[in-house]
């Protein structure tokens, strides 16, 4: 029975985690882990959701709609990622960035296909207002932690926001290799322990801006 025609008790039964905008994306998710951006559909997020498949136009105008809230969603949990990991890191800054770092790869290996979404895809309509809100965030984290590094705000100084690029650029290339299987040849990052990785990370990750982890 269609949600949208059923009566009261079927809308009830059918939508019992009461937030069907979750659910959907929840939904869209699964699917694009699964399967990929190229067979994704509102069509089959509706039908991964258990409802009609009109019901995802009472959330999302489009597919790029939906993408685009699951790509701001995905900069949320990349940032607590990240965040996480600096929780369990030495408070000092050098320690923090690399930590910021590991958790951003930590990200993309846990979430490939969110992941390729957020910064590979142009489905999601990036110059969304909420997605940029959520982008930008997550650009500006590494600001800060580049920034306590140095002790120079990178946006008021051309050399230290060189550091943040060039940061930005080496953790996102790992993460790349990393999820595409292509960084085995130089060094097999799954045949070593989580310290042992977790250690090669940190001394690329900061040497990227000149640094050692006992700097």
């Amino acid at each position: 029975m269609d949600f949208e025609t059923g009566p009261p008790h079927a809308k009830k039964s059918r939508y019992h985690h009461g937030d069907l905008r979750a659910e959907l994306l929840k939904a869209a998710e699964a699917i694009l882990s699964e399967n990929g951006i190229e067979s994704f559909s509102l069509r089959a997020v509706a039908k991964r959701a258990g409802v009609s498949h009109g019901a995802p136009s009472h959330h999302f105008s489009d597919v790029r709609g939906l993408l685009t809230s699951l790509a701001g969603i995905g900069f949320q949990r990349f940032v607590r990622t990240q965040i996480d990991r600096q929780s369990e890191a030495k408070a000092d800054s050098v320690s923090q960035l690399a930590a910021s770092g590991l958790g951003y790869i930590d990200f993309a290996i846990e979430n490939p296909a969110l992941f390729r979404l957020m910064f590979n895809s142009e489905q999601p309509d990036h110059l969304d207002q909420h997605l940029a809100f959520e982008a930008f965030s997550a650009f500006n984290k590494l600001v800060v932690d580049v920034k306590n590094v140095r002790k120079i705000d990178p946006y008021s100084d051309p050399v230290v926001m060189k550091d943040v690029m060039s940061a930005w650029a080496i953790v996102h290339g790992l993460a790349n290799l990393m999820i595409s299987n292509r960084a085995g040849t130089a060094m097999d990052f799954a045949r070593m322990s989580k310290a042992d990785r977790d250690a090669e990370l940190t001394d690329i990750i900061l040497r990227a801006i000149g640094l050692s982890a006992n700097t």
